[in-house]
């Protein structure tokens, strides 16, 4: 299984209280190829409210279910290893269908492809990476995030995509799949770092609307970074901080933000804090609404708090997190342009070592100031179903 899926396996079925093996492994001549995977899909009940603002809210109340892949997409994942010349030498390629069909005789769900790259290196001096995977930044905020193995938001607002939005937009911004060239150096007693140039994209100002977008930058490339230490024992546990800057094409400022994580677990508890403070970055997406219309940065801030305990001799986790992201407004703008806020209660329980049943509740408020009158909108999701790791 490649190292990416490795991490959001590993951090799922931490939260699980399970343990998966490797993928499937295949000696093919000098190479071992691994076929891995994930294979999930929930039934939601998404109950909204309010005013149709932020990741909240649809302008009246409306009941909505659906049956969707969760925050972690469906994954078919092929890679290959192999040492050559004193270099370890690896692929990855997936695809990643989704689970969610909208209309009758279509069965065009979405897909993506979110990983093809190649890495070479040694343990005495670490690899380098080139190709598509997960963004640097930001990255540890999902993979320690506890909806992982679940849907957390967005699976009214999502339906027919590969994903729900999990706590993402509600307490840590997206890392995203980024082209990029990276290095990582080997681990030095639990210490290790990541630093990488990536793929600038632009960003284009439209407050809380459906036009909003970003598209490929080009003129200057994204640097991201992150370290992280890590321990075992009876109280074992990880801290972190990462970072990214880029010029922005046509804007006054440059987006940059900078992150501090830590989990901790002990005696089957676990518990998670993560905090983030961006200029220009935006919310929710990386740039979205990053920038006024006079192309000054907007501040940002995004953090969450979590708690686990997994019952013994049981295996079944429970947990619940609350986080915040909120998108500041400049002088001549209104003063909290947007807050969305989520608390998330799930149970996760490992039916067997590879499969894992999941229940979750979500209650989403998102507020902004974009006129004379604070509009606020609320969103309150049941999800019930299960996911394979393979």
């Amino acid at each position: 299984m490649n190292n990416t899926i490795k991490l959001a396996v590993a951090a799922a079925l931490v939260a699980a209280a399970s343990t998966a093996n490797a993928g499937i492994s295949i000696p093919a001549g000098d190479w071992t190829l691994d076929i891995g995977g994930v294979v999930n899909a929930y039934y939601t009940s998404t109950r909204t409210s309010g005013d149709p603002v932020g990741l909240g809210g649809a302008g009246n109340v409306k009941t909505t279910s659906n049956i969707t892949t969760g925050l972690l997409p469906n994954y078919l994942s092929v890679s290959g290893k192999t040492r050559q010349n004193d270099l370890d030498v690896a692929f990855t390629i997936s695809i990643n269908p989704g689970a969610s069909t909208t209309q009758s005789a279509n069965q065009a769900a979405q897909q993506e492809n979110r990983q093809a790259f190649l890495t070479f290196g040694d343990a005495s001096w670490g690899s380098i990476k080139l190709g598509k995977d997960l963004g640097i930044y930001a990255s540890d905020a999902i993979l320690n995030d506890m909806t992982l193995l679940g849907v957390g938001s967005g699976s009214a607002l999502l339906a027919g995509n590969t994903t729900t939005l999990g706590r993402i937009g509600t307490g840590f911004m997206y890392a995203d799949w980024k082209s990029q060239i990276a290095y990582s150096s080997p681990n030095f007693n639990g210490f290790n770092f990541t630093a990488g140039v990536t793929q600038s994209w632009n960003t284009y100002e439209a407050a809380m609307s459906s036009s909003n977008t970003s598209a490929r930058g080009g003129s200057s490339p994204a640097f991201e970074g992150k370290a992280a230490y890590a321990w075992t024992g009876d109280v074992a546990g990880k801290v972190w901080v990462s970072g990214i800057t880029q010029k922005v094409e046509g804007m006054n400022d440059r987006a940059e933000a900078a992150d501090i994580g830590a989990t901790v677990t002990a005696a089957g508890f676990g518990l998670t804090g993560y905090y983030s403070n961006g200029s220009g970055m935006g919310t929710t997406v990386q740039l979205r609404d990053g920038f006024d219309t006079n192309g000054k940065a907007r501040d940002s801030e995004d953090w969450y708090v979590q708690g686990t305990y997994t019952i013994p001799g049981v295996g079944t986790k429970l947990g619940a997190s609350w986080g915040e992201s909120k998108l500041d407004g400049n002088s001549g703008e209104f003063n909290k342009l947007v807050k969305n806020e989520m608390w998330t209660v799930g149970a996760y329980h490992p039916l067997t070592k590879h499969l894992n049943l999941v229940a979750e509740y979500s209650d989403v408020k998102s507020t902004n100031n974009t006129t004379e009158s604070s509009a606020e909108g609320k969103s309150k999701t049941v999800s019930l179903g299960a996911i394979l790791f393979f």
